[in-house]
């Protein structure tokens, strides 16, 4: 395992993001989940968000990423979400017969940290600090 680093940290941080269209409309395609990847491509550096893994259904997107410590990531994903929606019903016009009020995302997101060992390991390990072997 490859931890990350700068200059006064040590970390592994993975995030696992699950965006939804609005209503759950079936509209994202191979071509569309392609230009979404390649905006969150885009705009991750500028938040030390760093892809890993990428897939999507016909309503959502799962996402994969690594952060670092000092990430802000409301506001990546708020900014992720308003320049992809924006650039989304850009190119393909034909998506807005199908969102109501044009909004592409859901307002809500799912945001969940995974890492490379079980809770319940953690727990039994930070439990046992302190006891001599």
């Amino acid at each position: 395992m490859e931890l990350d680093n700068n200059n006064h940290s040590v970390f592994l941080m993975y995030y696992h993001l699950v965006l939804v269209v609005k209503y759950r409309k079936t509209v994202i395609n191979e071509a569309i989940s392609n230009r979404l990847k390649e905006i969150f491509e885009y705009i991750s550096p500028n938040y030390n968000i760093t892809l890993q893994e990428w897939n999507q259904d016909k309503d959502h997107v799962h996402i994969l990423f690594k952060a670092h410590p000092n990430t802000e990531l409301s506001k990546f994903i708020n900014a992720y979400k308003s320049a992809s929606s924006r650039l989304i019903k850009k190119e393909y016009p034909q998506i807005r017969q199908f969102l109501w009020k044009e909004h592409f995302w859901s307002r809500s997101f799912c945001l969940l940290t995974s890492g490379g060992a079980p809770i319940e390991i953690i727990r039994q390990y930070i439990e046992s600090q302190g006891e001599k072997l």
